[in-house]
């Protein structure tokens, strides 16, 4: 039987902090019993008198307590489980990620867990909180700040996607947009483009890498553009990029020329383009970046800044590896992914 007091929901979160995780020594000290009673209780290995295991399970529901997959018996003692966290699974750009990561695991003996964020800051805090009883390390994209991460990491090693290792302290993969953008601008340039807009897949206020090197490229190129070139995409998909496109004719009816933050947008401003009576490339060039297959499948096809996916997969595992075995992350160019300039039909 419970007393009054212990019928409330314990607290298991600091006075000016974030809530704790519960681990098994709360449940003891609530059930008042040994961690290996707890232990046996919640793992049902018997030897445990039937009052003792129900006040030890009330007391892990209250607590919401979650063993780890350690103390489940889960794992063989040598197996590894990663953990990858992926924003949205219907955009093929992310499941090719996500074959890097498991062609990569699948060659050490490791297995994957799979979690879809769905581009939500509450789901990714989720993911962390559920993969850091699940797996030994966690792969992903994450748009929550560094010191948020640690709070539902629990420890576990993290890897990064798409941040430059400069970008966080954690370790991690990035695209060098940098190094693609002096392909992708220059060869627009050489075409006779001098107006060229950007249609961005991040936030206004928050300028990601491909929309601080779109800028320093037009500018080195010295051409005439400021903040008023770039239009925010709703979505990243193609029908983002049709309202996109639609409203930087509107303001910019002056271009010719339009750089997509990923491919589907870019499709979707060149649909957009068509509608407005714009022929691509003949009087609006179009270019994308990711390098997607379904980019050779439109008419024209779509020129873009190709970038290995499964590569990016893959050095996200060798980062996971080497944090394992107590080493430091890789860092420099070694930790980049550049992407290379494909040109085809659309500029």
């Amino acid at each position: 039987m419970w007393a009054d007091n212990q019928q409330r929901e314990p607290r298991t979160d600091q006075p000016d902090g974030p809530r704790r995780r519960a681990t098994i020594h709360d449940v003891a000290r609530l059930a008042g019993v040994s961690r290996q009673t707890v232990s046996r209780a919640v793992n049902d290995k018997g030897e445990i008198d039937p009052a003792t295991k129900e006040r030890v399970l009330e007391a892990a529901r209250l607590l919401d307590y979650r063993p780890s997959r350690f103390a489940r018996g889960l794992v063989r003692k040598g197996a590894v489980t990663a953990g990858l966290v992926i924003p949205d699974l219907m955009n093929p750009f992310f499941p090719e990620v996500a074959a890097g990561v498991l062609e990569a695991a699948e060659q050490r003996g490791w297995q994957v867990v799979v979690w879809d964020s769905r581009t939500d800051d509450t789901r990714e805090r989720e993911a962390l909180d559920v993969l850091s009883h699940q797996a030994d390390a966690v792969v992903g994209y994450f748009k929550n700040e560094d010191d948020v991460l640690a709070r539902h990491l629990g420890g576990v090693p993290l890897v990064l996607l798409e941040r430059g290792p400069q970008q966080t302290r954690f370790a991690a993969v990035g695209i060098d947009a940098a190094a693609g953008l002096e392909q992708g601008i220059a060869h627009l340039v050489r075409a006779g483009h001098r107006r060229i807009g950007m249609l961005d897949g991040d936030r206004l206020d928050a300028p990601g890498p491909r929309r601080e090197a779109f800028l320093a490229e037009v500018r080195r190129h010295g051409l005439s553009v400021d903040e008023s070139w770039v239009v925010m995409c709703p979505e990243h998909s193609v029908a983002g990029g049709e309202a996109g496109m639609a409203r930087l004719l509107d303001c910019r009816p002056e271009i010719t020329a339009v750089f997509g933050f990923n491919d589907l947008i870019a499709i979707g401003a060149m649909r957009a383009a068509r509608r407005a009576g714009r022929r691509v490339p003949d009087d609006l060039a179009v270019m994308g970046f990711d390098g997607l297959s379904l980019g050779e499948l439109v008419e024209p096809a779509l020129t873009t800044l190709h970038l290995d996916k499964r590569q990016l997969g893959r050095l996200a595992v060798e980062q996971v590896a080497r944090l394992r075995a107590g080493e430091g992350p890789l860092n420099g160019a070694d930790a980049w992914v550049r992407p290379e300039l494909v040109v085809r039909g659309s500029a």
